[in-house]
C-alpha cells in the first residue's frame, strides 16, 4: 500500500483550516456571550465568585504569566548567559511571596479585581489612566535581544 502525502500548499490555511479556526472563534465568543446574559459582574466573573480553590487561581496565574516566547526564548537565555539565567528564576519566587503576602489581601479586602482598580480608589481616574497607558506602552515595546 502506497500513501502520497502532497506537500504543495502546505504552510497556508486550506477550506477545512478555516473551518475550524472560525468554529474556535464562533464558540470562545458564545461563551462570552453567555456569561454576559447570565448577568454575572465583571467582578464576580473575574474572582470566580470567591469560591475557587488555589490550585485553579495558579493554573490562572501561570497561563497568564507564561508566554509562547518566555517558552522559546528561556532555553537560548541559558545558552548564552548560562546559569545567571536562574537568578530570574529567585527573582519571581521573591516578588510572588511578597505580592501575595502585601499587596494580594488588600486587594482582597477591598474588593477589587485589578491595580487600576486601586489607582482608581486611592488617586483618581487619571492615575489609573496613566498606568493602563504606561503598561501597554511598555508591553508592546519590549525588545527581546
Amino acid at each position: 500500500i502506497s500513501v502520497s502525502v502532497s506537500t504543495e500548499g502546505s504552510g497556508s490555511f486550506g477550506i477545512a483550516d478555516y473551518a475550524v479556526f472560525v468554529l474556535m472563534l464562533v464558540v470562545s465568543a458564545g461563551i462570552g456571550v453567555y456569561y454576559a446574559w447570565m448577568d454575572r459582574s465583571s467582578g464576580e466573573f473575574l474572582t470566580g465568585g470567591r469560591t475557587l480553590t488555589a490550585l485553579p487561581v495558579s493554573m490562572s496565574l501561570t497561563a497568564s504569566i507564561m508566554s509562547s516566547v518566555t517558552l522559546m526564548s528561556n532555553p537560548a537565555e541559558v545558552y548564552q548567559y548560562g546559569a545567571i539565567f536562574g537568578l530570574i528564576g529567585i527573582a519571581y519566587t521573591l516578588s510572588i511571596v511578597i505580592t501575595s503576602e502585601i499587596f494580594l489581601p488588600v486587594f482582597y479586602r477591598l474588593g477589587i479585581t485589578s491595580i487600576y482598580e486601586y489607582l482608581e480608589q486611592r488617586f483618581n481616574k487619571a492615575a489609573r489612566l496613566y498606568g493602563t497607558v504606561t503598561f501597554i506602552i511598555q508591553t508592546v515595546s519590549k525588545v527581546y535581544y
